[in-house]
């Protein structure tokens, strides 16, 4: 195997999963779960993308890379936990991988979700990453030492080289977790936990549906756009699917959703996985092992967390999502015949408000098009 794509897969699966685990595992504990739910549910949807990438690459021989819905966590990281709980959520997960599914084999459905405006699906994924992008400052206020000294990490790093900014904050924050709380003792090896699906119209509205819609709309169809931005230009419906069905088998252990990478798909597709591209798959199935491999290790994250101040793992989800936060803003108000609409998507997504039990990313997609569709009409 080229060994410059071996390098390029093994830097994108260490920055993927170090950039965002803590994102994941915060949406996982808000959603109710237990420390071992969580730990299970970061093993599983990180085993299943890994494998996921593994399979799609072998198969096509293209360097197709997979991972886990990092808009979705955030969206779990900021919305009401369901009355069910934990089991209530699983079952969320299950409908949006079913979603997937069903957008790979049924193209209307696929359609639909790509005819969304791209400023409507930005501004309510920059709402939904609003309050977490503010958790650094609140972190300031509330721990200013240890908040400074894991910003000073993330800022000097960045600065060196940009994907290092926030492994070495995530880095700089397990060392003084370590310092101030004692790490807890007993097999940190994670075990698979079944969570039995709990189903409810409520979390289907509020949780499973923005979460299909943000995967589609901010990880899926960017990460076919990426392939096709470096040549390579596979049929998405399968694609699609194949995340679907293993999203479906991590979903009732805690898993949320498996989608195609953007970012890391960049890494493993783009002129620094090799000269030639035919010979660049390999990148993304070592990114696959690395997955695979970390999930094995979740059990220590998700214990390291576990005793953990809560703001200072809210401010390494903010800070490794400033820049999906930034690039969301930046979109949903490109457009100046969208701006009006775009804007109040944003703020009631922002808002964290629940109406009816459904979280206000739904809301605010439903007034955004209502206002977007009414302002196109007058024109």
């Amino acid at each position: 195997m080229p060994m410059q794509a071996i390098s390029a897969g093994l830097l994108a699966g260490v920055v993927g999963f170090a950039s965002t685990f803590a994102v994941v595992l915060q949406g996982f504990v808000a959603m109710g779960a237990s420390p071992s739910q969580a730990a299970s549910g970061l093993m599983a949807v990180s085993i299943a993308m890994g494998l996921c990438g593994i399979l799609l690459s072998l198969w096509k021989r293209l360097p197709i890379s997979c991972a886990w819905s990092t808009p979705g966590a955030a969206l779990m990281a900021a919305s009401i936990m369901p009355a069910g709980g934990f089991a209530e959520a699983v079952g969320a997960f299950i409908i949006c991988a079913l979603l997937l599914i069903l957008a790979g084999l049924w193209k209307p459905l696929g359609r639909a979700v790509a005819a969304i405006p791209a400023s409507l699906a930005n501004a309510m994924l920059a709402g939904i990453l609003f309050g977490l992008c503010l958790a650094p400052v609140r972190a300031v206020a509330e721990a200013p030492i240890a908040a400074l000294t894991i910003i000073a990490a993330w800022i000097i790093a960045g600065r060196w080289h940009k994907l290092a900014a926030v492994p070495a904050a995530v880095i700089v924050a397990g060392v003084i977790i370590a310092f101030q709380a004692p790490l807890p003792q007993g097999n940190w090896a994670p075990s698979p936990e079944w969570v039995t699906p709990v189903f409810s119209v409520t979390a289907v509205t509020g949780l499973a549906l923005p979460l299909f819609i943000v995967t589609m709309a901010s990880q899926n169809i960017p990460g076919i756009a990426v392939l096709s931005a470096n040549n390579y230009r596979p049929n998405p419906g399968p694609l699609f699917s194949i995340t679907g069905v293993f999203s479906l088998f991590a979903a009732p252990f805690g898993g949320h959703a498996v989608n195609l990478a953007a970012i890391t798909a960049a890494m493993c597709a783009g002129d620094g996985a090799g000269p030639d591209p035919a010979r660049r798959w390999p990148a993304a199935v070592m990114a696959g092992l690395v997955y695979t491999a970390c999930g094995l290790a979740a059990g220590m994250a998700s214990g390291l967390v576990a005793v953990a101040p809560p703001i200072l793992i809210e401010a390494v989800a903010g800070l490794a999502l400033l820049g999906s936060f930034a690039g969301a803003l930046m979109g949903a108000v490109r457009e100046d015949k969208d701006r009006e609409a775009a804007v109040i998507c944003f703020l009631i997504a922002a808002s964290g408000v629940a109406f009816l039990g459904i979280g206000g990313a739904f809301w605010g997609l439903l007034a955004g098009g209502g206002m977007l569709a009414l302002s196109r009409w007058k024109r």
